[in-house]
């Protein structure tokens, strides 16, 4: 049988003298407030435009995106157009009061889209093209809305086939510099 080992206090070595630990604290504090102040002083030589591009190269996107898209807020349509036809279906009364409102914000812009539903009988009469019709639906629209937000209008046509519509997208394109 093993007999029951007993310690002291004394059996156990002194601790050598050490620093405050408030001091240790303070030094690192002091050490952070430096680096703080660094930061600072090399931030006041900063290209930004070398940052930002440097960024871009080290997650690998490309640098000639150039602005990012408008951030897209509500939308409001004219929908329902005549098969092969860019005749607005009624009138773009409540379209343009919606604009008028929502554009007297300076740092907004609207963008129309334009689609067709796919069929054979939803292609520009002289053209037989999808493309063109959508357009001419667009310009239509655009047209009507005009003098709505001048210089503030981005017509574009659906990728793909959906109905016979115009959507207008009001975008937060930020401030302008």
């Amino acid at each position: 049988m093993t007999p029951a080992l007993a310690y002291t206090v004394d059996d156990f070595p002194m601790p050598a003298a050490a620093r405050p630990l408030w001091l240790v604290t303070l030094a690192d504090l002091a050490l952070l407030l430096v680096g703080f102040f660094v930061l600072l002083q090399a931030n006041q030589q900063l290209d930004k435009k070398a940052l930002a591009s440097g960024f871009r190269a080290g997650f690998g996107a490309s640098a000639d995106k150039g602005a990012p898209d408008p951030l897209p807020v509500a939308a409001a349509g004219m929908f329902n157009f005549a098969p092969g036809s860019a005749t607005l279906p009624a009138a773009p009364d409540g379209l343009v009061a919606w604009a008028r409102e929502a554009t007297r914000d300076p740092r907004v812009s609207l963008r129309i889209t334009a689609a067709v539903d796919g069929t054979a009988a939803d292609v520009d009469g002289d053209t037989g093209s999808a493309a063109v019709l959508a357009a001419d639906r667009a310009r239509a629209v655009a047209a009507a809305l005009a003098d709505v937000a001048p210089g503030r209008l981005v017509i574009f046509t659906a990728d793909q086939p959906s109905r016979r519509q115009v959507v207008v997208t009001l975008s937060f394109t930020g401030e302008k510099k």
